[in-house]
């Protein structure tokens, strides 16, 4: 994500002055890795951001589960995002923080520290398709989605919920992903990404994913309120609120090491 995009937050994902596709993006594979560059062009240059979210589960009976986390990125020049994610609530989830280092090549890095044990644990790379924190997001999914990680196709043009969208597929280069593959629908305006659609590993339809709410911040980063996972082969769903953005706080590097885990708050 977490840029939202996202970005875990990437999602990832995650995007402003406006310009057209490069005149060499003539083939799909050319069009779609066009897209996504343009796409990430839009969303560099932040710097870091805070932020609040309301994390709600809901499992296939309709029963709900709330946590409330805080969220912190930092933009690295040459490699993907740094982010921290903490744990405020429930009791029994409290402290609990994850520390994602994303790479443009490579598996990215994670830690999760689990305070009942007092305990860092890596995320080894077979296991980044694993749920976080039984959400429906995946620690792949939470890291930032970084153009490297992908090959790209595009499909073709398409209307979401009224709005012009650019529909390109994604290849993830990992073989430890969880995805064969996701299609990827982003809007014409902004290259905002709307939705997204996972294939799991036998190629069958595993999620989808919404944005929805997209606020102007600092007048040029684009960020959604609302992330809605629907898990449609276990009917499980996970629903993001975002609140609280902050930019450019003056975090370093040294708001994002293994030691941060532990002092989280």
């Amino acid at each position: 994500m977490i840029r939202q995009s996202m970005t875990i937050a990437a999602v990832l994902v995650s995007l402003c002055s406006l310009g057209p596709l490069p005149s060499w993006a003539e083939t799909p594979q050319e069009k779609g890795l066009a897209i996504a560059v343009e796409a990430d062009r839009r969303d560099s240059g932040f710097g870091d951001f805070t932020a609040e979210m309301r994390m709600i589960l809901r499992n296939r009976h309709g029963q709900e589960s709330v946590r409330l986390l805080s969220v912190r990125t930092l933009e690295v020049e040459g490699d993907g995002d740094k982010s921290l994610i903490v744990f405020q609530s429930p009791r029994d989830v409290k402290g609990t923080a994850l520390l994602s280092f994303s790479h443009k090549s490579g598996p990215d890095d994670q830690w999760l520290y689990l305070p009942a044990l007092k305990r860092v644990k890596r995320i080894s790379s077979a296991n980044k398709s694993g749920s976080f924190m039984g959400s429906e997001f995946a620690y792949e999914d939470i890291a930032s989605q970084e153009v490297e990680k992908y090959t790209y196709r595009y499909v073709g043009d398409d209307s979401y919920e009224g709005v012009d969208c650019f529909v390109i597929e994604r290849y993830p280069v990992d073989p430890d992903s969880g995805y064969t593959r996701q299609v990827v629908w982003l809007d014409k305006d902004e290259y905002r990404v709307r939705k997204i659609d996972y294939y799991d590993r036998k190629k069958a339809l595993l999620k989808t994913l919404t944005f929805k709410g997209y606020r102007l911040y600092i007048d040029r980063y684009w960020r959604a309120d609302e992330m809605y996972m629907v898990n449609h082969q276990t009917g499980k769903s996970t629903r993001l609120l975002w609140s609280g953005y902050r930019f450019r706080t003056g975090l370093g590097p040294g708001d994002f090491t293994r030691n941060s885990l532990r002092r989280a708050r």
